[in-house]
């Protein structure tokens, strides 16, 4: 008969979630991830897997506890406002924890060595999902009419992805949160 688990798996996932988000896949390690959860490796191994099974479990909380914004957007009635939601949503969740600004979307793995290749895809095929969307949401936005037949939506999609993946980069860098807003504002202006 197995040992009954002595911590709150939720509590340990969320813990990990949080350095992983501060360090990166590659800068965490397994001391760090140990002194966060107060899980000894053993029993980290035996609840997450290995460190890549734990953080693709983070990543699956991050998408479904911080990035519900996004989904949200998808559902506001103008392709303006589906963008505007997307940016304002990033700009506060980049900005939100201090301890942990920017993105663990974009940040997790930005480059890393061989091993953390399979991370790295990971986070590449998760930005790709959430642009895939974005641009049909925007040829809905086309065909109904609130969009110019002449506008590009994977384009305008890919300037939404690059002008947020810019702000976690910034927040991450230590800009302010009203910078950030400003940003937002800089690439609203433009919408067809």
């Amino acid at each position: 008969m197995g040992r009954h688990r002595e911590f709150d798996v939720d509590q340990a996932l969320e813990a990990a979630l949080a350095v992983f988000w501060r360090k990166g896949y590659e800068g965490a390690s397994y001391t760090d991830l140990t002194q966060a959860t107060g899980v000894e490796r053993p029993g980290l191994y035996s609840a997450f897997g290995n460190k890549e099974a734990l953080f693709r479990l983070a990543l699956e909380r991050y998408n479904e506890h911080y990035l519900a914004f996004f989904p949200d957007a998808l559902l506001k009635p103008t392709s303006r406002e589906v963008a505007e939601h997307i940016l304002r949503g990033v700009v506060e969740l980049n900005t939100r924890y201090p301890a942990y600004p920017g993105c663990l979307g974009v940040q997790g793995v930005l480059a890393g060595s061989d091993a953390a290749e399979p991370v790295r895809q990971a986070l590449i095929e998760m930005r790709a999902d959430g642009e895939t969307s974005l641009r049909e949401r925007f040829e809905q936005a086309k065909t109904e009419g609130d969009l110019p037949q002449l506008a590009n939506c994977a384009a305008l999609a890919a300037f939404v992805m690059a002008v947020t993946h810019g702000i976690a980069v910034q927040a991450k860098a230590g800009f302010s949160r009203e910078t950030l807003e400003a940003v937002a504002d800089q690439a609203l202006s433009t919408w067809p």
